[in-house]
This record gives C-alpha cells, sequence and structure tokens, in this order.
C-alpha cells in the first residue's frame, strides 16, 4: 500500500479537511512539534477542525493500510517519533480548541487540541479552578490521559481522576461518548492509558470552587542547596496534603530578558501552593521560610496565576531529559542529587527538579482510571537545552547521569507524561492495570491502528511489575 492512496484531492473527497504531505508547502510546519528538536517525518499530517474531520482521516487511514498518531501540541513527541513515522497519518487537533465553563455543575467542556491557559483563565472567570500542570500551554488531552499531575494534587490528586467524559473517535472510524455509564471499561482505560484508545476530540472534567490560593517561590542562591534540600525533602514526605511543592536547581543563562537576579545565576528554587488560609499556610511553610529565602514571593494569589507559576518555557525548545519515580530520599540521596547538579557541578542541565509525591497522590482513587496515583515520594525530572546536537548529546549524557546517580531509591516505575525517551511502557502502571489495559485495547483497536508516545501493547507472561 502506498501514500499515494492519500492524495489530497481523495482526502477532500472524504471530507478529512486540510492534509500535507511530505514536500507540500505546509507539511513542515504542520509536523511541527513542541519539543522541537525532534524531527517527526510522518507520512501525511491531518489538521482536522471537527470531530466529522477526525473521523474521515481516521476512515481514510485505515483504507490505505495506513497507522493514526493523536497529537495536540508535540511536548512529547521524542517516544513517538521513535517508533517510526513512515506509515503513519499524524492528527494534530490543535484546531479544536474551543472552551465551555458550567459553573452550576462545575464542569468544562473543551476540544481535544485545547490547551490549559484559556480552560484555567475561563473556568476563573468564575472562581473555579482546574487540575491543570506547571505549563500553561500543554495540551488538556495528552496531560489528563496520562495522568496529570499539578498544583493541587496532593489535596485533589491526578487530572485524570476529575475526567467526567471523554469523546473519541474510535478505530472503526466512528464518534463515542464514554463516561462512568457508557462503557466504563474504556473510560477507565481513558483515565491514565493515554492516547491509543482513539482521537480525543473532547473533554469533560471537573472544576474545583478554588477562586484563590496561597502560591509562591522561595529562592536561595545554589551554596544554600544543601540545607534546602536536606530540609525540603525530610519535610515533603510527611506534609499535610493542602501543600504541593517542588525543588528545582537551576542553571539560568545570562539573557538579557531576565531580571538582574536571576541572570547567570545557579539557584535552588521551592515553588507551590497551599490550599487554605494565609495563617494555615504560613504554619505549613514555616519550616522552608526559616532558611531565610532570599526571595519569598508566597502571598494570597489568584488560582489562575498558577499556571505560569513554574515559569516553564511558553515557547517551543529543544529539550532533552530524563526522569525516575523516587520511593524515598534520604540523605545519601540529596548527596547524590548534589553531586551531580548542586553547586561546584559542571552538569549542562538548565533544570534539576524533585516534584513532591504523597497525600492524595498516592492513594487510591475511588472509582478512578487506569492510573489514579502515584507509587513514590518523588518525582525526578532533568532537563536541558538542546539547541545544537552538541548541547542535546551533552545534556542527555548529563539527565541520564543524575537518573543514574538516583537509581538507589528509583521504584522501578515512570510517570510516561514525564519520560520524553523510549520506555517500557508497562513501567507506568501496576500489574492488574496493565493487563487490564492490554484486553481493552485488543478490544477497542484490535489491530493497532493507533500509535501513541507510549504503546499499550499486549501482555506477557513474565511481566514482573510492582
Amino acid at each position: 500500500m502506498t501514500i499515494d492512496l492519500l492524495s489530497p484531492t481523495t482526502l477532500r473527497t472524504a471530507g478529512t479537511g486540510a492534509l500535507h504531505l511530505p514536500g507540500d508547502p505546509g507539511y513542515d510546519a504542520a509536523r511541527f512539534a513542541w519539543s522541537c528538536g525532534v524531527d517527526q517525518r510522518p507520512a501525511a499530517v491531518a489538521t482536522p477542525t471537527s470531530a466529522a474531520e477526525v473521523a474521515a482521516v481516521v476512515r481514510a487511514a485505515r483504507a490505505a493500510g495506513l497507522r493514526v498518531a493523536p497529537q495536540s501540541t508535540g511536548h512529547n513527541p521524542g517516544p513517538l517519533a521513535a517508533q517510526g513515522l513512515d506509515d503513519v497519518v499524524l492528527v494534530r487537533t490543535g484546531a479544536m480548541n474551543d472552551v465551555q465553563v458550567d459553573p452550576d455543575r462545575l464542569t468544562a467542556r473543551v476540544g481535544g487540541g485545547t490547551v490549559w491557559l484559556p480552560a484555567v483563565e475561563a473556568a476563573a472567570a468564575h472562581g473555579l479552578a482546574t487540575l491543570h500542570g506547571s505549563s500553561p500551554d500543554v495540551g488538556i488531552a495528552g496531560y489528563s490521559l496520562g495522568g496529570g499531575l499539578g498544583w493541587y494534587a496532593r489535596k485533589l490528586g491526578l487530572a485524570a481522576n476529575s475526567l467526567t467524559a471523554v469523546e473519541l473517535v474510535t478505530a472503526d472510524g466512528e464518534l463515542v461518548r464514554t463516561d462512568a455509564q457508557h462503557d466504563p471499561d474504556l473510560f477507565w482505560a481513558l483515565r491514565g492509558g493515554g492516547g491509543g484508545f482513539g482521537v480525543v476530540t473532547a473533554l469533560e472534567f471537573g472544576l474545583y470552587p478554588i477562586a484563590t490560593a496561597h502560591a509562591g517561590f522561595l529562592l536561595w542562591d545554589a551554596a544554600d542547596a544543601e540545607q534546602v534540600l536536606r530540609t525540603w525533602s525530610a519535610w515533603a514526605p510527611g506534609a499535610p496534603d493542602e501543600v504541593t511543592t517542588a525543588f528545582r536547581m537551576m542553571k539560568l543563562p545570562p539573557l538579557p530578558e531576565l531580571p538582574d537576579f536571576l541572570r547567570g545565576r545557579h539557584i535552588a528554587i521551592i515553588d507551590g501552593a497551599v490550599l487554605g488560609t494565609d495563617e494555615r499556610a504560613r504554619e505549613i511553610l514555616g519550616e522552608l521560610r526559616a532558611l531565610r529565602p532570599e526571595v519569598d514571593t508566597f502571598a494570597r494569589v489568584p488560582a489562575a496565576s498558577l499556571a505560569r507559576l513554574h515559569m516553564d518555557p511558553e515557547e517551543p525548545t529543544p529539550l532533552v531529559s530524563g526522569t525516575a519515580m523516587l520511593g524515598s530520599f534520604p540523605d545519601a540521596a540529596v548527596d547524590a542529587f548534589l553531586a551531580e547538579v548542586g553547586p561546584g557541578s559542571t552538569s549542562s542541565l538548565m533544570m534539576a527538579e524533585l516534584r513532591q509525591l504523597g497525600g492524595a497522590v498516592g492513594r487510591r482513587h475511588e472509582g478512578g482510571g487506569a492510573l489514579d496515583r502515584f507509587v513514590g515520594d518523588f518525582l525526578a525530572f532533568g532537563g536541558g537545552l538542546a539547541a545544537t546536537p552538541e548541547m542535546a548529546a551533552a545534556g542527555q549524557a548529563d539527565a541520564d547521569a543524575l537518573m543514574s546517580a538516583l537509581a538507589g531509591w528509583a521504584n522501578g516505575r515512570n510517570y510516561l507524561n514525564f519520560a520524553e525517551d523510549a520506555v517500557d511502557p508497562r513501567t507506568g502502571y501496576d500489574v492488574e492495570a496493565w493487563h487490564r489495559l492490554t484486553a481493552i485495547r485488543s478490544v477497542v483497536d484490535p489491530d493497532e491502528l493507533f500509535v501513541p508516545n507510549h504503546p499499550i501493547g499486549r501482555a506477557v507472561e513474565d511481566d514482573v511489575l510492582v
């Protein structure tokens, strides 16, 4: 079967909307991923504007013997590209980006390609909050279907648990709506099982009556990192559920757009949010503030401002990274972490991060989906810029070195949303969830038409996961 069967004329006749083939003027722009260091070259790129057009693309691709990969922003394209895209139609859903908020029902409905910031702002207009993540321009679908770890997580859990309905085009080209009452098995799989079950055209999720939060960051020079990290890592596992924080070592470039107190510096930062009164927040954060940070911005702020609290880049950026789930983080782990990225290190990583888990993140969610909790105390992530091949090689080597240094405390599990290279997808789930996912995938997509970043394959007899 050849790509000629997907000629633009054939697809337009099928009602698939815009389609770009290699060599077409719009092909390069259409295939461009947010993580722009990854050069994804699919057989074709479709940019549908409606669920009907998505369905037409899926039917046309199947008829041509091609596979289908859903993608909104392309924040995590590495594992997808590694699978080979020569026979894949990349379906970019970014044009389906409408947002509707129902303040009476405390729900939002968004198009399958919507990113977080417009949904956060639409909810905030009604004094409500979403379970968004740290990046305002990450796609809601990929984030939520993969779990979704945000600033309210230790109190309210993962974003996947707040999904109330998903609409998607399945492998037979049909648009279906699934929720707790309609195809509950598929609904279970979608909440944490990733993008291998269809092309999502819309999602509905719960909102929370949070108009403000006590949020901000504490900043120290890298020279103070050891005391700060030892204190924070001992405090974090037992902290109240109301608080969710992250610790980062950052090497900031000498860019003119950065303020003087950040430009070209090596710093340690703790940022996060507390759901509670200002008095309660001061009590919870007291041990950290006693370390006398150089900058302390924690205060009562609008909930919508948390979308940019982490200061993640909002423009397409070439990145390399590594990640690991940590079961614990004792003093020896502090030593290992700082030896790689602390003061005096030669690491090229722009950022080395530990996210606080526990609380509601660590407990099973009643009625939750395939991934309703994380097993571990911390989530480690290291990222470096990859503007040139040399920078990419150095950054990946340093990210790998950091994860190797922490391997003694890793529990073998992965948060697949953070895994920007191909990993064994079984490491994202416990054994029972993995086998149920593979069984559902066999029913919903028996020919494996869909190509997710981290594919749910078929279970094998020697699965050994925790």
